[in-house]
């Protein structure tokens, strides 16, 4: 039974790997599922960039940014490696973490990775985060419009992150080192 369920495993993920989605569309492998996602609105890259602009006014450690980074995860039970692509993904720049990577590259390295809801909020909020726990990403920050609030996970173990603090829309949230300022949420309203 177990080579059987190894089987079904390589062939989800060679099939994954071998999807060639439509331009713009993100691919992502979640929990043993295919997740096809079409090209973000407006008002969500609008969130990202100002996420991005203030980490690299703010940062205390300078840092690289990148919005299309495949990230190679842990995965939970009988799937295969989640393979996800978060809406950003930061890393102290020192690293030079991108460069010469592969298009899915492990998670060691990475400062914070970055979620803005589109059409499955429930993916960021639930999926995702537990597959950056798992992979150990040290923070999660969820930009989650529906609710017009952030929240930042940090303190991975296991499946899930166990601290976050979620502030509305309007209020700065503290980001830890090697972040260490406040991100101004005022302009997210």
């Amino acid at each position: 039974m177990a080579h059987e369920s190894l089987a079904q495993e390589e062939v989800l993920l060679e099939g994954f790997l071998a999807l060639d989605a439509p331009e713009g569309f993100r691919a992502e492998l979640i929990e043993g599922e295919i997740v096809v996602t079409p090209p973000p609105d407006g008002d969500h890259e609008d969130y990202i960039e100002l996420v991005v602009n203030q980490v690299y006014r703010h940062s205390r450690t300078d840092m690289q940014f990148s919005g299309n980074k495949g990230l190679q995860l842990q995965s939970g039970g009988g799937c295969p490696k989640d393979h996800v692509i978060p809406d950003g993904t930061f890393s102290p720049r020192e690293l030079r973490l991108y460069r010469g990577a592969d298009p899915w590259m492990p998670c060691a390295g990475v400062g914070m990775v970055l979620e803005v809801t589109s059409t499955k909020p429930t993916a960021d909020r639930e999926a995702k985060r537990r597959c950056y726990a798992r992979g150990g990403v040290p923070l999660y920050l969820l930009v989650d419009r529906e609710a017009s609030s952030i929240t930042l996970f940090k303190a991975p173990e296991k499946d899930d992150y166990r601290e976050h603090c979620t502030v509305p829309f309007g209020t700065s949230l503290a980001l830890p080192e090697p972040f260490a300022f406040d991100l101004e949420t005022s302009d997210f309203l």
